[in-house]
C-alpha cells in the first residue's frame, strides 16, 4: 500500500515512514502544507497521516481541500492538541481517526491498519481468497493453513491482488504501490516479485494470471 505522511517534524516523519516501509509500504514524505496539497491532487494514495501544524498550509486546509474534491482516502490526523473542541474539528472536517502526540508508534500501526481494513470493507485483519489467508497485523500469509515463506514485497504484492478479486492489475498500479518517490520504479522488479510468488503457489490451489494488456489476476485453480 502507498502511504503519504506529511509531517514539518523530520525525525517523527523518519520514524513514521521507517514503520511502516518494514511491513513492506510504500511511503512518501512532505515536510510543507502547500507541497503536501499539490502532490495530493496528482498521486494517489491509500492512506495519508496528516500533522495539522504545518508550514505552507495547515492540515485544516489540506483537509478541507481533499474532501471538497471528494477525495474520500483514509486521513489519520496527527495533533498536539489534547481539547476536545480541536478533536471534534478536525473529524468534522473530514479526518477518519486521530492521534495525539506523543504517541506509541504501535497504536500508530493499528489505526492505520484499522483505515486501511475500514476503506477495503474488511471487518477484521485476515484478508481471504479461497484458501488464502493473509493476516495484515501479523504480516504472514497461508494457504490451507500452511505458511508461505514471503518477502515484504512478496506479501505486498499478493495482498494487492487480493484485495482485488477478479479483478486485473495492471503492472503500472503495482509499481505505484511499491514505490515511493525516493525509489526507482521498476517494472522488471514487479515481474520478478510475480515469478517468484508463481514459483511458491506452484503446489497450491492459488495462481497468479497473466492477460496481455491487463495485468495480474488472482485466481483459484
Amino acid at each position: 500500500m502507498r502511504i503519504l505522511v506529511v509531517e514539518d517534524m523530520p525525525d517523527i516523519a523518519k520514524a513514521i515512514a521507517q514503520r511502516f516501509e518494514k511491513i513492506g509500504h510504500a511511503v512518501d514524505c512532505e515536510t510543507d502544507g502547500r507541497t503536501a496539497s499539490e502532490v495530493l491532487r496528482v498521486q494517489d494514495y491509500d492512506l495519508i497521516i496528516l500533522d495539522m501544524m504545518l508550514p505552507g498550509a495547515d492540515g485544516f486546509e489540506i483537509l478541507k481541500g481533499l474532501r471538497g474534491r471528494k477525495d474520500k482516502t483514509p486521513v489519520l490526523v496527527l495533533t498536539a492538541r489534547s481539547a476536545v473542541d480541536d478533536r471534534v474539528d478536525v473529524l468534522d472536517l473530514g479526518a477518519d481517526d486521530y492521534l495525539t502526540k506523543p504517541f506509541d508508534f504501535r497504536e500508530l500501526e493499528a489505526r492505520a491498519r484499522a483505515l486501511l481494513r475500514r476503506s477495503a470493507g474488511m471487518s477484521d485483519n485476515a484478508l481471504r481468497f479461497g484458501d488464502l489467508v493473509i493476516d495484515r497485523a501479523g504480516r504472514t500469509a497461508s494457504v490451507a493453513d500452511t505458511a508461505l515463506d514471503l518477502t515484504r514485497r512478496e506479501l505486498i504484492v499478493l495482498e494487492i491482488l487480493a484485495a482485488r478479486p477478479r479483478r486485473f492489475v495492471s503492472k503500472e498500479e503495482l509499481v505505484e504501490q511499491l514505490f515511493n518517490f525516493d525509489q526507482e520504479p521498476s517494472a522488471n522488479a514487479v515481474e520478478q516479485y510475480v515469478t517468484r510468488l508463481r514459483r511458491k503457489l506452484a503446489d497450491t490451489s492459488i495462481e497468479i494470471r497473466t492477460s496481455r494488456g491487463l495485468g495480474y489476476q488472482l485466481a483459484s485453480k
